[in-house]
């Protein structure tokens, strides 16, 4: 078998490949025309950030079995061409862990001692002591946003200088927060404390411009910030106005929102050190990732092994045909519980009623743990590896069976445990391909899940559809379903309403300021 690689791999990784017997092309860099005619040929494909593997050049492959990417990110490779053409994509997540870490606490070390600053003032034939007196580490707060494992790797080695950790992930639990010496804490309270403040979670629509204007108000005088995970997660203007007011002492920067970064305003300013994305660039992180995906791509391809695969068929034929419409309402009720919950996760309960209970329903697992972890993690999650960053994450999981389900023919149901609630919600089909959302907490509602939904916790009293619809209405904001439920007359009710686009958070405050409504939630799903 051919094995085509068209972008810079260290040597050691087409080692493993020759090792093993594939033929292996090493032809630099293509473009999406070049590549497209070049690809019949080759049963695999290894790329880094540079390939695009479009939708035109995987529908040019007619013996491509596997696409490798030695890094992270996917966002080069059109996943779902390359499912719909059969072709499994894989990425190597792991290779450049120390890498990231270490370089985010080089930054730190270098904010501390201002050791950019005091290099180029020597070298300019100053001598400055006094000017670039620096900080011990010793005794200060990290506080890290994003316990993966990156952010967990950095929080080893602060602990291990003497510093007092806390961190905030909803998605990790307690238990392994406490294994990697981190305190959780919630996100204004790792703001309010940190003297150092790291970032290492994936941009996603929830995690970009998380840390902005009224984020930086919240933070110490003469607070310190990192990036090293992603650009854009920081808003960089709100930034450059807290670096300029000298709300944040220092700042360093790997990532940026635009890259390369020539304009940007931050590389101005004197209390700002960057670095040109250089978090994994290492040779032994490049060649981990090299090393990894070729490993990866023959246990695929000799032993039907496969690892962190983010598209790889899991169920026969006969099974997809009874189970596969459950797929989808299992991702969305993942994602759905996942943007109520409250609190730092402890535990998922996933259970199953009815006729369904008699078929492997472990592919339904796999969507659900997906859909929960994927506001968070974004295009990190798939169906292969969910499971693992869940276990990675300290969450415990469990599943319960029942063939009786008193109301629906099948019942598919999440119930998690944070350390300040439990929270439940239900779905079924109506139909192969109508998903629904029946219960929440056991409050009855008929929600469609999908787009936007507005979820008020609210009093079961007259007028409260009319006062939200007028809220919403000022602003065009349509109502395009509505359901509510209640479990007794006059007390508490859940309403449930599908509107055609995100509600800005100054709309969500006038609606939470309801005399009835107790909690106001908008969902994407």
């Amino acid at each position: 078998m051919k094995i085509l690689v068209t972008d810079p791999l260290a040597e050691e990784g087409v080692e493993v490949l020759k090792k093993e017997g594939f033929a292996v092309d090493c032809k630099g860099k293509l473009s999406p025309e070049e590549l497209a005619k070049v690809i019949p040929g080759y049963d695999g494909l290894i790329v880094r950030s540079g390939t695009k593997a479009t939708k035109e050049v995987i529908e040019k492959a007619t013996k491509l079995k596997v696409i490798g990417r030695a890094g992270v990110g996917l966002d080069n490779v059109d996943i779902e061409a390359a499912t719909a053409k059969g072709v499994i994509v894989m990425n190597s997540p792991s290779g450049n862990t120390i890498s990231t870490a270490e370089h985010t606490l080089a930054m730190i070390f270098a904010l501390a001692r201002n050791i950019p600053q005091a290099n180029s003032s020597l070298k300019s034939k100053k001598w400055e002591k006094k000017k670039f007196s620096g900080s011990e580490l010793y005794g200060k707060t990290l506080g890290i946003l994003g316990l993966g494992r990156v952010g967990s790797r950095v929080a080893s080695i602060a602990f291990s200088l003497g510093m007092k950790v806390i961190g905030s992930d909803p998605f990790i639990s307690p238990e392994k927060a406490a294994k990697i010496h981190v305190s959780l804490v919630e996100m204004e309270k790792l703001f309010r404390e940190s003297d150092y403040l790291t970032v290492h979670t994936p941009l996603t629509s929830e995690t970009k411009g998380i840390i902005g204007r009224k984020e930086f108000k919240l933070m110490k005088e003469g607070v310190r910030i990192i990036n090293c995970a992603r650009g854009g997660i920081i808003d960089e203007k709100a930034l450059c106005e807290a670096l300029k007011e000298g709300k944040v002492k220092g700042a360093a920067l790997d990532v940026y929102e635009k890259e390369p970064p020539l304009d940007n305003p931050l590389l101005s300013l004197d209390n700002v050190i960057v670095t040109p994305h250089l978090g994994a660039s290492t040779e032994e992180a490049q060649i981990n990732v090299a090393r990894d995906i070729a490993r990866q791509i023959c246990d695929l391809l000799k032993r039907k092994i496969s690892l962190h695969t983010a598209n790889i068929p899991v169920v026969d034929e006969k099974l997809a045909e009874i189970i596969g419409p459950y797929f989808a309402l299992a991702e969305k009720l993942g994602m759905l519980i996942a943007q109520l919950k409250e609190g730092n996760l402890k535990r998922i309960e996933i259970g199953y009623q009815g006729e369904i209970v008699e078929y492997d329903l472990s592919s339904l697992k796999h969507n659900l743990i997906k859909g929960f972890l994927r506001p968070s993690l974004g295009d990190q999650v798939n169906y292969v590896n969910a499971p693992f960053l869940a276990e990675e994450r300290g969450v415990k999981i469990s599943e319960t069976k029942t063939t009786s389900s008193e109301e629906f023919a099948n019942l598919l149901s999440c119930k998690i445990e944070t350390d300040k609630a439990s929270l439940t919600v239900s779905g079924t089909l109506l139909s192969r391909s109508d998903i629904r959302i029946v219960k929440i907490d056991g409050y009855p509602i008929n929600a469609v899940p999908e787009g936007f939904l507005l979820i008020c916790r609210n009093e079961d009293k007259p007028g409260i559809i009319g006062e939200i619809g007028t809220i919403l209405g000022e602003k065009g904001i349509n109502i395009a379903g509505m359901t509510l439920g209640r479990k007794e007359k006059g007390g508490l009710a859940i309403t449930v309403l599908n509107v055609d686009r995100a509600i800005p958070a100054d709309i969500l405050e006038k609606i939470q300021e309801i005399p009835t409504v107790k909690v106001v939630k908008l969902v994407e799903l």
